[in-house]
């Protein structure tokens, strides 16, 4: 069993790998480590260029061993449930659009935000938030669902929860005149009235807006869907609530529109909760089953959806659905022909699974919630361009303090940074960044620490980098904020 950080897996973990069985093939190589990442993805026209998300609103940038912020959502704006994901636009290497998905602002309804950014350039500021879509999510601060994705025909899919709370209790799955616990679907050029266009072929477009982009429903909490990159076919993962975990799937090319994967009349495959009016006199065939669903608490708490694996070098684990929980926190897959009769432990658990990403060339990758980023390889990996990927590398961890979180204004702040592990380290290469703007870089010391002193002039953040070796993987530090304070003239 790879394990890649944490302790040691529960022995339920490892009772279900036995019971199942293990193919034993994948690696977890470490390609940084970040602050409370949640999502992972690449630029689509090259693989090699990967972006983290961030809970607390950050895309970093990851590419040939070099971490360096790459983007920040103001802090004013982004809540408790925090950016969830992003999804890069197809023509973002001429476009540079790529859209966010956050909720907002504890202090007011925490409401989910779907926005377009853009890049305008290397080392370039992005433009300021462009908002698409605000879907009010009010009374409860949980499942908010969490996904977008480009959908095999060029539209932006969107994921979002029921709106919290137990047994669907604000009544919005099963409701066509709400934008919760569905499955949206919208292309993300202005329309005539609104701030996006409505595709052609939504089924419900014959509602008024907003709910003209519901594309599915009757889901819980589909934190993680995904598009098989050979078909095109959807996969969701719909988190349960007391009994089922469950995967969904809606073939190309009518992917799902119009479906109704049945909460709170169904959870998985047995019956729901049932509160929402019509559970009892749905006729047969009214709910798509999930293709796949298991026991909860009894195998895991929370389904973490995943990608069909079609990356090169993955060994049988080619054509397998990979899945997990966040509880179990072990790789699992599944053959879409029989889900049930394969299921098996990969041999990788991953300490806090909360993610599964994929790069353009299908290569998958696993997400920590402590801190780092996996790169899941099958024996004998192939690189996307042919060869070989590099070895296996061991997480680094960068901290960073400040002498003082406030100082006067234009004065120069202290910044302490510490790399570890150190041995080896020593005399390598850290650099300060202030946003996007490098703001030069020092060599580490006997202790591997290093100090920097930027000026200050208004309230500022700041993340100190270190580079891929050829043992340790990159790092970034947490974000740290320092705040100016002006000086008090005495009459």
């Amino acid at each position: 069993m790879i394990r890649a950080g944490g302790n040691f897996a529960l022995a339920l973990c490892l009772l279900m790998g036995l019971l199942t069985g293990s193919a034993q093939a994948l690696t977890a190589q470490s390609i940084g480590s970040f602050d409370q990442p949640v999502y992972v993805t690449s630029a689509p026209n090259n693989p090699d260029r990967l972006f983290v998300v961030e809970r607390g609103g950050s895309i970093i940038a990851v590419e040939n061993g070099t971490v360096k912020p790459f983007a920040d959502i103001p802090v004013s704006k982004v809540g408790e449930g925090g950016l969830l994901s992003i999804a890069l636009s197809p023509d973002f290497a001429g476009s540079g659009r790529l859209f966010v998905y956050y909720t907002g602002p504890q202090d007011e309804n925490p409401d989910i935000h779907v926005a377009e950014l853009v890049a305008k350039g290397t080392g370039a500021p992005l433009s300021s938030l462009r908002n698409l879509l605000t879907i009010e999510h009010p009374n409860q601060d949980n499942h908010y669902g969490g996904q977008l994705q480009f959908g095999p025909e060029g539209n932006l899919f969107v994921s979002t929860g029921d709106g919290g709370g137990g047994n669907d209790q604000e009544h919005n799955a099963q409701n066509l005149g709400s934008l919760l616990g569905k499955i949206l679907r919208i292309d993300p050029d202005p329309g005539a009235t609104d701030p996006y266009t409505v595709p052609a072929g939504n089924p419900f477009a014959a509602n008024p807006a907003p709910f003209d982009t519901i594309w599915s429903y009757g889901l819980r909490n589909p934190f993680r869907f995904s598009f098989d990159q050979q078909t095109g076919d959807l996969w969701i993962g719909d988190v349960g609530q007391e009994t089922r975990e469950e995967v969904d799937f809606a073939a190309a090319p009518l992917l799902g529109a119009g479906a109704n994967y049945g909460w709170n009349c169904r959870e998985g495959k047995q019956l729901g909760p049932g509160t929402d009016e019509g559970c009892g006199t749905a006729p047969p065939g009214a709910f798509t089953d999930p293709v796949f669903d298991y026991a909860n608490p009894a195998a895991g708490c929370a389904v973490i959806g995943g990608y069909l694996a079609r990356g090169p070098g993955v060994g049988d684990l080619l054509g397998r659905y990979v899945y997990g929980d966040l509880c179990a926190s072990d790789v699992r897959s599944f053959s879409p022909a029989s889900p049930y009769l394969t299921d098996r432990y990969e041999g990788v658990h991953v300490e806090s699974l909360n993610s599964f990403g994929e790069d353009s060339c299908g290569r998958l990758y696993a997400v920590s919630g402590e801190g780092p980023v996996y790169r899941l390889l099958g024996s004998g990996a192939a690189a996307c361009g042919g060869g070989t990927t590099t070895a296996t590398l061991s997480p680094s961890l960068v901290r960073v303090r400040a002498a003082s979180r406030k100082v006067k204004r234009t004065r120069r702040a202290l910044i302490s940074a510490w790399v570890s592990p150190c041995n080896g380290r020593r005399g390598g290469q850290v650099t300060l960044w202030h946003g996007r703007r490098n703001l030069g870089t020092r060599r580490l010391d006997r202790v591997c620490s290093a100090r920097f002193r930027p000026r200050v002039k208004r309230r500022s953040s700041f993340r100190v980098t270190v580079k891929a070796d050829q043992v340790f993987a990159g790092a970034i530090s947490r974000r740290l904020t320092i705040r100016p304070v002006r000086r008090h003239r005495h009459r």
